[in-house]
């Protein structure tokens, strides 16, 4: 997929902001289906700014609108100091794109598929030259240069995608479900290329539904049909959560929850499943097992994940 675009940035007629992307009451519907509910987030500069939720939450119709592929039904976006409606061209300047689909073209060798990103840019000669050899560099892929793309692993293949991204030197890069079918040791690899990113000033955004890669982010707003349900840095999130999870398997669950609630709890449930937020979990624990007894398959104690905040936030469980 080619995106067009006209190679200049904010001047002296554009005002300054402090975020690289502001998202203002963002509503779009597909027929009858509502995808987004009046979204409102800003990104800044040199933070890793992460997107979670299940399929369905409306993440893939926000990216699609960052990125200037689907127009603008209600609300704006501002990304470098241009509106996306008004100016999608000069947007387009603004954003290095990383698709969850491989974009490379497998046939042709490292240096060639960036040279074809360059020239979509207008970027040529010396200046190509320059840019792709440090960001082959920076991205440990000096040594792969002249290899066919098709050779490459797949953790190889996202780094020159994000060369690719960050060749016209973009203000805001965006990265739908980036660790989509890599091991575990290029999925390091992208996130120390994504924290060398940031370092020099780069906001970045991703979409995700994996859990621990949304921990490894600056900050994570977590979505749920549509809307922005929490939002936060992970610790934030987690310690509204309080200091445990006590988690209750139980074998009559209708018993088990009015126990629970008689002795003053607030427990969710989940099926027969409860989870019961609480400040002092193993001495909560002492009591479940005494009052529970046999009616408890099991009880045990964890400390709050960016799960339970969407479990609590929507008491559903989180469906990948």
């Amino acid at each position: 997929m080619s995106i067009s675009l006209i190679d200049h940035r904010p001047g002296s007629d554009h005002p300054s902001v402090t975020a690289v992307c502001t998202v203002h009451d963002l509503h779009h519907s597909y027929g009858d289906h509502v995808a987004l509910r009046g979204l409102s987030m800003h990104v800044q500069p040199g933070e890793i700014f992460a997107l979670l939720g299940p399929n369905g939450s409306g993440k893939t119709t926000l990216f699609r609108l960052l990125c200037t592929l689907l127009p603008i039904q209600r609300g704006t976006i501002s990304i470098g100091g241009y509106d996306t409606r008004s100016n999608p061209l000069a947007v387009r300047g603004q954003i290095g794109i990383v698709f969850q689909s491989p974009s490379l073209d497998k046939k042709l060798t490292v240096d060639e598929n960036i040279a074809c990103q360059g020239a979509l840019y207008g970027i040529k000669g010396a200046q190509l030259r320059r840019r792709r050899d440090e960001l082959l560099q920076r991205l440990q892929l000096t040594d792969r240069r002249a290899e066919s793309c098709e050779t490459l692993s797949g953790g190889l293949k996202r780094r020159v995608e994000l060369a690719k991204g960050m060749l016209h030197q973009p203000q805001l890069m965006l990265l739908d479900e980036p660790s989509t079918g890599l091991d575990p040791s290029a999925r390091l690899s992208l996130w120390d290329a994504l924290r060398e990113m940031a370092g020099e000033g780069i906001a970045v955004l991703l979409t995700t539904h994996l859990l621990e890669e949304a921990e490894k982010a600056d900050r994570v707003a977590i979505m749920s049909e549509g809307m922005m349900i929490a939002e936060g840095t992970p610790h934030q999130l987690r310690s509204e959560m309080g200091q445990g999870i006590v988690t209750v398997v139980a074998n009559e669950s209708d018993e088990v929850e009015q126990i629970l609630r008689h002795l003053g709890l607030d427990p969710q449930r989940l099926h027969n499943q409860f989870r019961l937020h609480d400040e002092s979990p193993a001495t909560l624990v002492s009591t479940l097992v005494e009052k529970l007894g046999d009616r408890a398959r099991s009880i045990t104690i964890g400390r709050p994940s960016l799960e339970d905040v969407f479990v609590s936030k929507t008491g559903r469980e989180f469906v990948h």
